[in-house]
C-alpha cells in the first residue's frame, strides 16, 4: 500500500483548545485514515515550521487526497502538506527508466 508523509500546522484556536484540554490527536487522525481504508503508521508533534508530522498508508492517491480534504476541512489546521513516499523498489525502477530516457540538457 502506498505511504504518505503529512506535515501540518494547527490554527491558533486549535492550539488554544489543545492547551486548555490536552488530547491525543493521533487517535483522531487514525480514525480519519482508517475510515477511508488506510492505516496511520505514526503521528508526532514536532518543532519547526510544522507542528506535527504523520506517516499513513492509503490505498491510492485519491484516498490520500480525500483524507487530507476531510481533515483540513475540519478547520483546526492552518497548513497541511502531503508527500507521496516512494519505496526503494519503486525508486530503483524509476532510476532504470531514467537511464533509458532521451533528454537533452539546455545549453548556453
Amino acid at each position: 500500500m502506498p505511504q504518505y508523509l503529512g506535515r501540518f500546522s494547527y490554527t491558533t484556536d486549535a492550539v488554544r483548545a489543545l492547551v486548555s484540554n490536552p488530547q491525543d490527536r493521533g487517535a483522531a487522525a487514525a480514525e480519519a485514515v482508517e475510515s477511508l481504508g488506510g492505516k496511520l503508521v505514526g503521528f508526532w508533534f514536532a518543532f519547526g515550521e510544522f507542528d506535527g508530522v504523520f506517516i499513513a498508508d492509503a490505498p491510492d492517491n485519491a484516498t490520500a487526497a480525500a483524507i487530507a480534504m476531510a481533515v483540513a476541512g475540519g478547520g483546526a489546521l492552518s497548513k497541511l502538506e502531503t508527500t507521496v513516499l516512494i519505496g526503494m523498489d519503486e525508486a530503483q525502477e524509476a532510476m532504470r527508466k531514467a537511464a533509458a530516457a532521451t533528454y537533452t540538457a539546455p545549453t548556453a
